[in-house]
């Protein structure tokens, strides 16, 4: 999960692409960077780091420029603790282009192999995003030989990367002194959609909210293995590149990745999250009876509107039991479990008189390794609760996530291969319920019937864009990929330096 913006103006973007990513750091938190053009030369700032920390006001001076692509970035592939991967990555053959991507690409070993072994481009990181940006370049670099740059030969460069890349991204991309190129992948998994300015002005982003806080108004939402192309004067040209498109948008968005201001593919966050809240309330009249809750309370801040529709369809109080430390990240997307674990306790604090001598039902928006979970219901207990119930918003997390989800091994999923009480005893609860899939499928589908199925490959193990290759063979892979000649280029990004 990573938040990705790009930009065409008449005006400088540098603010703008900041401004955009602000509204974004909820989809990454590790690392940032911005890239901005000027006709043809184009400049990078990128570091480790939250949006604030990463650009100061010198490094913003050093952004030119009336065109440019942005990304905050949450690592599932590669090293977290590399500045080298932080996003846009660059390529100056042909013509310069600069790359940001939100997903993950599945088949990225074997893409690293063809492009050393076959099309002759060096990889230098351990990111899937260097691999996606070289496909491109080789792709575009057939098509031209020499020659002027065309949108069709742009579409037809997309095409070709259809074809080569498996797994999921949403792209944008700059190829410097012609324009903004955007698309995604064939089954829609990851969002994207554009909007304009009052002036004709586009702007691409990951979620709706980024377009709708600077000031730009949501056109539509890019369409599976759709690419779009905004030249330098802003006139925008569009094509679906894929040859059998299907749409398939990931599920976890509407549970928990997304703002709920957003709308994606058609459907309000917020809304989902409501209907998610009915169908959760039907679970648990079926376990437990209304009567038994004295309060409903949510664990912060993604499952408030789920806990808010569930208390009313229970008809029973709703109160905010925990305050949260807004000035620490969000646990579920920190990386190590001992620095989620640690951070739990300083995000949340309990109001001891919301749980003291109660029944509490707490609504989490989803249960993924249980230790956030664990440390809350133990936190309740503390607070004078006298039963604690835990309600998930969202079915069991049983099975990795492979499209760009921190959810990569199974042995991490504290509901892979455990029932239901298993669960609730790890987890310490008194009760535990959890949300149906189809049921959460059906009410989600109902905002927008046009979506037939959605990835939901983290409850159902259905992975509709293909499958890692087994551990054995993936280490096997990574041990024989070519790495003669790689590069240390600490501080070759320096900040404002035309790349």
């Amino acid at each position: 999960m990573c938040g990705i913006v790009g930009v065409i103006s008449q005006q400088p973007v540098n603010q703008l692409l900041y401004d955009a990513l602000l509204l974004l750091q909820h989809r990454g938190q590790d690392a940032a960077g911005i890239v901005t053009g000027s006709e043809s030369k184009l400049y990078m700032h990128k570091a480790r780091g939250m949006v604030r920390d990463v650009f100061r006001t010198r490094n913003m001076r050093a952004l030119p420029g009336n065109y440019g692509i942005g990304q905050v970035r949450y690592p599932t592939a590669g090293n977290a603790e590399s500045e080298e991967e932080a996003q846009p990555f660059y390529v100056n053959a042909p013509f310069g282009v600069v790359l940001a991507h939100n997903g993950n690409l599945i088949n990225a070993v074997a893409l690293k192999r063809e492009l050393f072994d076959i099309d002759h481009r060096h990889i230098n990181t351990e990111s899937d995003t260097e691999v996606l940006i070289n496909v491109l370049a080789h792709e575009l670099e057939r098509r031209t030989h020499g020659l002027p740059l065309s949108v069709a030969d742009i579409f037809a460069a997309v095409r070709a990367v259809h074809l080569r890349l498996r797994g999921s991204y949403a792209v944008v991309a700059l190829i410097a002194g012609h324009g903004l190129l955007a698309f995604r992948d064939p089954f829609g998994i990851r969002p994207l959609c554009y909007g304009t300015a009052a002036d004709g002005e586009v702007m691409v982003a990951s979620e709706s909210v980024a377009l709708e806080g600077t000031g730009y108004k949501f056109s539509r939402d890019i369409q599976p293995g759709e690419a779009i192309f905004v030249d330098l004067q802003g006139r925008l040209h569009s094509e679906q590149c894929a040859a059998a498109p299907q749409h398939n948008p990931c599920i976890f968005e509407y549970v928990y990745l997304a703002r709920p201001d957003s709308v994606i593919d058609g459907i309000s966050v917020y809304r989902a999250r409501l209907r998610m809240g009915e169908t959760l309330a039907q679970r648990v009249i079926s376990v437990l009876p209304p009567s038994e809750i004295d309060v409903v309370i949510p664990i912060p801040e993604s499952s408030r509107p789920s806990a808010m529709q569930l208390a009313h369809k229970l008809g029973r109080p709703y109160r905010e039991g925990f305050v949260k430390n807004r000035y620490v990240g969000r646990t579920f997307i920190m990386p190590g479990q001992a620095v989620r674990k640690k951070s739990v306790r300083q995000k949340l604090n309990a109001i001891g008189q919301e749980f003291a001598g109660r029944n509490v039902l707490l609504v989490d928006d989803s249960i993924v390794r249980g230790t956030t979970s664990r440390e809350i219901v133990q936190m309740a207990r503390e607070a004078g609760a006298r039963k604690v119930y835990l309600a998930s918003a969202a079915p069991p997390v049983r099975y990795p996530n492979i499209y760009g989800i921190d959810m990569p091994t199974a042995s991490e999923l504290v509901a892979h291969n455990r029932s239901p009480e298993e669960i609730r005893q790890i987890i310490g609860a008194d009760v535990l319920i959890y949300q149906d899939l189809d049921a959460m499928k059906r009410v989600i589908r109902e905002i927008n019937p046009g979506i037939a199925e959605f990835e939901a490959s983290c409850f159902d193990g259905c992975y509709i864009a293909g499958t890692l290759p087994s551990s054995e063979s993936r280490n096997r892979a990574e041990a024989q990929a070519p790495n003669t000649g790689r590069l240390s280029l600490q501080g070759a990004q320096e900040q404002g330096q035309p790349t």
